[in-house]
């Protein structure tokens, strides 16, 4: 069976401790790796788009270089990768993008070394509600424990 694994980035935060739990991770599981970054944009009305493109496009660019560069650091392991920017509602994009895809085996948390707090957030962090909807584990660096260890969440 072809295994995959998803590291997924928030608003172009990124923990190196992750990139290189995905890496290890991957490299045990000899699985490809999907790198998704989720930017965080509210479209209120449809005008929005119009006046902003050249911001998602600047946006686009910094992001693909940025996913690019990870990227061709595993594909230099012999890791395949692909690498995914989606810009809206980020428990909406997520949940689309696992929709359109084949499952993953591992979600990764990328932007932390744990998830946001949901009781420090006023309405919980995106992510904490689509847990439930997950056909595999959710994992986060630890900040606790060895170099590269994983946690599972849920």
């Amino acid at each position: 069976m072809f295994k995959r694994t998803i590291l997924v980035f928030e608003n172009e935060k990124v923990c190196q401790k992750a990139l290189t739990y995905a890496r290890e991770l991957a490299l045990r599981m000899d699985s490809a790796v999907t790198f998704l970054m989720l930017v965080e944009i509210s479209f209120p009305d449809r005008s929005f788009l119009g006046s902003q493109r050249n911001a998602l496009h600047v946006l686009e660019e910094r992001v693909g270089k940025m996913l690019s560069d990870f990227s061709s650091r595993f594909l230099k392991e012999g890791i395949e990768t692909s690498i995914a920017l989606r810009v809206g509602d980020p428990a909406q994009e997520f949940l689309k993008f696992l929709a359109e895809r084949a499952p993953f085996q591992a979600v990764i948390w990328g932007s932390g070394e744990e998830l946001p707090d949901h009781r420090q957030l006023p309405r919980g962090h995106w992510l904490k509600k689509v847990i439930t909807t997950l056909e595999c584990p959710l994992l986060t660096v630890s900040r606790k424990g060895t170099k590269g260890m994983g946690t599972p969440i849920g």
